[in-house]
């Protein structure tokens, strides 16, 4: 008989299992004498099967009643029951059915809709992710689950989604995790560890565990370049072992998965495209116009006060001429990393132009404060670059407009710190000696005078006396790959 026919008591003790319990659960019918049926059950399981034997118990028999258990060997295997309860014996009789090839089946089709319905619902990866999870948690015990993401140009791995009741987010290549997903993301092959090959595994990697795992499952996200990533699950000790079957069902997943989130990845990669410079990863000017326009919302509502600064790199076009573009390209990101250590994180720092930056400065309390900003940028520009070798400085020129007082709308402002610019632009610069000199006092030019013969404390204080950490460009992306300042009207 396919089927495994039990008797169990009241509080679920076996009191009699067939032969063919050993093929569905791995025990023997001896083995399974006096066991709990709660003992051997998933515990997402238990509550639904109490209620279920309320039933029984009261009359009512079950006969498509579904639940799962982890078979002797931490395997899981769903059962469909058909129960009665035999008043005479005082036991319920039940006719056990191993209908786990069929759920795998269906689990199949149920995960290619919801991994559908994940990549429509998802606007951005760490939402995608979560969403993974709950798909896979569907599918197998997903309670520590990692997804890896591999970056072919810095070759790094990172873990941008992890959560695991034992380890903390690991670190790439020198954690456990790391290396595993590294060899599995290397072979292109699912790994599946358990037992004293798990441990002897984690042994030789030498690195720290807080617990032994009991059982290791990563697969590799393939696509038609090749891996873009790992998905990772583990099992503790009290917790179930994967089969070859969860594998084969993991690896299933992980190929709708994968194309998700290469096809998020693109999106993510075209919204930023849309929105940054790629030179300095500064944000762009439709960025910067939409930002000027919700803070002079916030402006106007709360009576508040915000700068824009208009900053344009004299004679910067003489540097491409006689550096070449690679120079100038480098000394553009320096120019943005400078110029972001000078003002707060709420502020704004956008590259409008070749060699044209706009400042927004949000909720100042005095108009004094864009001026100390002013001359801060101005200072820690005119420090000298050493770029490829090459010795440059260059000179700013500096516009300032201020709300309320040069305009109510985001045009006025912008136009009027741009014609200050200009004004100061052209109070003149020369060029000796292939490096930019200043022959006049800070180029800030304003509507209003103002005194900052006092220094005026801001939020966030500025050195400009210690030396300053540059980005390192290549992290930002290589002028090779851009080339000519990645704008073509880069001639101020």
């Amino acid at each position: 008989m396919m089927d495994a026919v039990f008797a169990v008591t009241k509080d679920a003790r076996v009191v009699f299992a067939s032969a063919a319990c050993e093929r569905i659960f791995g025990y023997t019918p001896q083995e399974m004498i006096g066991k709990s049926m709660f003992d051997m059950m998933l515990p997402e399981d238990r509550e639904m099967t109490r209620d279920s034997i309320v039933d029984v118990m009261s009359g009512l028999p079950q006969f498509h009643f579904e639940n799962r258990y982890v078979r002797k060997d931490g395997q899981i295997v769903h059962i469909m029951w058909s129960a009665r309860w035999s008043p005479a014996d005082q036991l319920r009789i039940g006719v056990a059915r191993d209908i786990t090839e069929r759920k795998r089946a269906e689990a199949k089709q149920a995960v290619l809709y919801a991994i559908a319905e994940a990549a429509f619902a998802a606007d951005d990866l760490p939402t995608l992710f979560r969403l993974i999870h709950r798909i896979v948690g569907s599918l197998l015990p997903a309670d520590n689950f990692s997804v890896s993401l591999y970056d072919e140009q810095t070759d790094q791995l990172s873990f941008p989604y992890h959560v695991d009741a034992h380890e903390p987010a690991p670190q790439p290549y020198t954690s456990a995790t790391g290396a595993l997903c590294a060899e599995t993301l290397r072979t292109g092959q699912p790994l599946l560890l358990a037992g004293d090959a798990l441990r002897d595994r984690l042994t030789a990697l030498n690195t720290p565990i807080a617990v032994m795992p009991l059982c290791w499952l990563s697969v590799p996200l393939n696509v038609h370049k090749g891996a873009i990533g790992v998905l990772v699950l583990k099992s503790y000790p009290v917790g179930v072992c994967y089969s070859e079957k969860d594998v084969e069902l993991l690896q299933f997943a992980c190929t709708q998965i994968a194309t998700v989130i290469e096809r998020q990845q693109m999106q993510a990669r075209l919204q930023y495209l849309a929105q940054y410079d790629q030179l300095t990863a500064l944000p762009n000017r439709g960025v910067l116009y939409d930002r000027l326009k919700v803070a002079l919302a916030l402006a106007r509502r709360e009576q508040g006060r915000l700068s824009v600064l208009y900053i344009d790199l004299d004679k910067f076009k003489q540097v491409n001429d006689t550096q070449g573009h690679g120079v100038g390209d480098r000394l553009l990101q320096e120019v943005a990393a400078r110029l972001r250590q000078c003002v707060r994180d709420a502020d704004t720092v956008a590259r409008v132009g070749g060699d044209e930056f706009v400042v927004l400065l949000q909720g100042l309390p005095l108009p004094e404060h864009a001026s100390q900003v002013a001359d801060t940028i101005h200072h820690m520009l005119t420090r000298p670059y050493t770029i490829d070798g090459h010795d440059l400085s260059i000179r700013p020129s500096i516009g300032i407009a201020l709300y309320p007082d040069h305009g109510e709308f985001e045009h006025d402002l912008l136009k009027h710190a741009d014609t200050a610019m200009y004004r100061m632009k052209n109070a003149g610069a020369t060029l000796i000696g292939g490096a930019i000199e200043i022959d006049q006092p800070l180029p800030v030019d304003i509507a209003t005078p103002i005194d900052i013969a006092t220094p005026i404390d801001i939020a966030t204080p500025i050195d400009i006396a210690a030396p300053t950490d540059i980005a390192e460009p290549d992290e930002i992306l290589t002028p090779s790959a851009l080339g000519n300042n990645a704008f073509m009207s880069a001639s101020a």
